[in-house]
């Protein structure tokens, strides 16, 4: 599973880097940004998850990997 923004969808909400900030964390202007490459290890998923439910504007995108 990896997570990514959608950079056009982001508004600066804050709420993927409140619910998982070992996943995304605020860029200069407060848009979320992906930590790392985005992958999602073991025991993040949930995190990842609720981040994307809780996206106003549905900019966290969740691809599962086959």
């Amino acid at each position: 599973m990896r997570v990514r923004i959608d950079r056009d969808r982001c508004q600066g909400h804050g709420r993927c880097y409140s619910l998982a900030p070992e996943l995304f964390q605020p860029d200069d202007i407060g848009d979320g940004v992906v930590v790392g490459d985005g992958v999602v290890t073991p025991g993040q998923e949930d995190a990842a998850r609720r981040a994307a439910l809780n996206c106003p504007e549905q900019a966290v995108v969740i691809e599962e990997e086959a």
